[in-house]
């Protein structure tokens, strides 16, 4: 037992040292370019799916294979992990450092919270919203862990409130009053009330005495000290009326859990879901959302460099339908599994059919809001700078007019890395102070001016490295030397002609496979790592097939972002499950849903208007060209 236990632990270790060496006859048996690209394609890949080492660690394989089996120079092998992606990333980043540092994400979510207002439904479609628009320029992760902790704050404070309320009236507003169907209910009981009360006023007027006792009101009713109480009077005459205590509709408490009631449970767990699926949509939309739509664009570009097809606009106009359709869908499963079909009760803008705790859910969701103040002067500097950069790339190279780019002599040395960077490197140089002082400063800020450096930027360098993902870098840069590799070696080529027997397949099926493929594998395994394998074996069976290598390039990339079914699907999701709100059977459960969602909006964006957005219904020059050269 002791020597299985000692295994079990080394078992990354043996992994690392297996791999390389049981492999090691393919490139020694068989001593071709081809077998050596695949011996340091195959131990990469298999490094990433296992995580035996780090995936960035794992990454710089093909720097010492490539050069040791003679695929790849060195020096070529080292241009391929800083390229035109990198230094989009890099200006990317320095915009999300500035919107972190000023707390303005922190302002976007709870002002779109507060228009959503506190009824669960709409409360978990404001958090998608704004999760989805944040993710849309940042990263999924970031997004996710800067929103989750002001989700938690408002599901504490339902707990909290649920807990308090638990013996009081569920019916009944924060401001004492009853809500619509609770009034209907008291309006009927107390005329019945009234009706029996006269009855009794008419016959008593005769006697002297009464014998009734009546307890405080109890939501604007008089009711009897205890359920079946009668009216009795000495005299004998006079009938007994029972006057009974309406029905009260309470929550049934949960004694060994942390939520006060089942419904409490099931929006915790709706709203922690929610934010990580719609921070998954959100990287959908730009570029520049997620990693592995750059690695995507980097290596479409790098292998297709005539194709001037994918850009920030073009992607943007594809996309953008497909993350509104799945925000919706999505929303309506989530609703459907956690919270039921009533949507009229969760959904209801309505201030008579708010809840106590609704209400004050709201009033703390104000109260954060107020922490904030007033905008400041870096907040706005930093939104200019967010609609600045997102002008400049959507009007670069819009297509259906000329872009900016057409007033320069010389074409194609700009992209949206030139605009990204650009910006970024202004907020190192602009001062996050006002230049002119509005109003003249107190004493105490006199103090603090001169404590602190009037000219001290939006960013420095330590608020950039502490977001910037270095182990993305490398792990693109591996995929980038991976892909040059097996272009070089000839092994996409040799990949292509085994996957022939596929030709007879329609276009859309070839597309369905490859994203149902990626969809499984990617649960499993990194989505960067994924998208790295598969790209260029996708690309050589396009080519092979005479399809539109986009036709199924795009979708792949997309589905493979909807890992979502497992906490090791990706970062997202464990930063939620951390939270302890669900399980991994909730998880596996509704990912399942937003996967199948995922896909068919992606196949139904690329049978529809992805066709004449890119041209998919013939095969294009540039793949032709490439066809070629490569077969030489």
């Amino acid at each position: 037992m002791d020597l299985i236990r000692k295994l079990r632990t080394a078992r990354k270790l043996i992994l690392v040292i297996m791999i390389p060496l049981s492999l090691l006859p393919l490139p020694l048996i068989y001593p071709s370019s081809e077998s050596s690209c695949a011996y340091v394609l195959i131990v990469t890949a298999v490094y990433w799916v296992s995580e035996a080492v780090p995936l960035g660690a794992a990454a710089l394989v093909p720097a010492f294979l490539y050069p040791l089996f003679g695929v790849l120079k060195s020096s070529e092998v080292a241009a391929e992990y800083c390229k035109d992606t990198t230094l989009l990333l890099m200006g990317v980043i320095c915009l999300a450092a500035s919107i972190e540092k000023w707390n303005l994400h922190k302002r976007i979510a709870l002002r779109m919270v507060m228009i959503a207002g506190a009824k669960p439904g709409m409360l978990v479609l404001g958090f998608m919203c704004c999760t989805v628009f944040l993710s849309m320029w940042l990263s999924n992760t970031s997004t996710t862990a800067m929103v989750m902790p002001i989700a938690e704050a408002v599901l504490q404070q339902l707990v909290i409130t649920g807990i308090a309320d638990a013996g009081e009236d569920s019916e009944e507003t924060g401001d004492g009053s009853l809500s619509t169907y609770g009034k209907e209910k008291a309006s009927k009981n107390q005329l019945e009330l009234e009706y029996k009360k006269d009855c009794v006023k008419s016959e008593l007027n005769t006697f002297s005495e009464v014998k009734t006792h009546y307890i405080p009101e109890q939501n604007g009713l008089p009711v009897t000290p205890r359920l079946g109480a009668h009216f009795k009077h000495s005299n004998g005459h006079l009938p007994e009326i029972s006057v009974t205590e309406p029905p009260q509709e309470k929550p049934k408490i949960r004694r060994n859990s942390m939520y006060p009631t089942k419904r409490d449970h099931m929006i915790c767990k709706c709203l922690s879901l929610s934010i990580t699926y719609a921070a998954t949509i959100g990287g959908l939309i730009t570029i520049t959302g997620t990693s592995t739509n750059l690695i995507f664009a980097e290596q479409f570009n790098n292998r297709y460099p005539e194709a001037k097809v994918i850009n920030f606009g073009t992607w943007f106009i594809f996309s953008l339908p497909i993350a509104l359709i799945m925000l919706v869908l999505t929303w309506l499963w989530l609703h459907i599994l956690f919270l039921g079909c009533n949507f009229r009760e969760t959904c209801s803008l309505s201030k008579e059919r708010k809840t106590r705790r609704e209400i004050i859910s709201e009033r703390r969701i104000h109260e954060e809001y107020q922490k904030l103040g007033p905008i400041s002067y870096p907040e706005v500097m930093t939104g200019v700078f967010f609609v600045l950069m997102t002008l400049l790339w959507f009007t670069r190279e819009p297509g259906f007019v000329p872009g900016w780019t057409s007033l320069f002599e010389k074409k194609g040395y700009r992209t949206d890395a030139t605009v990204s960077v650009l910006l970024g490197f202004l907020l190192f140089l602009i001062p996050a102070k006002k230049p002119w002082p509005f109003n003249k400063p107190s004493d105490d800020e006199d103090d603090e001016d001169e404590e602190e450096d009037p000219l001290a930027p939006m960013i420095t360098w330590k608020d950039f490295q502490r977001l910037m993902p270095w182990e993305i870098v490398i792990l693109v840069g591996g995929g980038y030397a991976l892909a040059a590799g097996c272009k070089v070696s000839g092994l996409s080529m040799w990949i292509g002609r085994q996957l022939e027997p596929m030709s007879g397949l329609p276009p859309w099926a070839v597309t369905l496979l490859a994203c149902l493929l990626v969809s499984v594998v990617t649960e499993f395994a990194s989505n960067p790592a994924t998208l790295t394998v598969f790209l260029p074996i996708l690309s050589a069976l396009s080519e092979t097939l005479q399809i539109n290598p986009l036709h199924t390039l795009i979708p792949t990339t997309m589905c493979v972002s909807f890992g979502v079914m497992l906490p090791v699907g990706n970062p997202p999701n464990a930063i939620v499950f951390s939270y302890g709100h669900v399980q991994i059977r909730d998880m596996v459960k509704a990912g399942f849903g937003v996967n199948l969602i995922g896909i068919l909006v992606v196949m139904l964006a690329i049978m529809t208007w992805g066709v004449p957005l890119f041209q998919l219904n013939e095969f294009p020059i540039w793949a032709v060209m490439r066809n070629t050269t490569g077969s030489f």
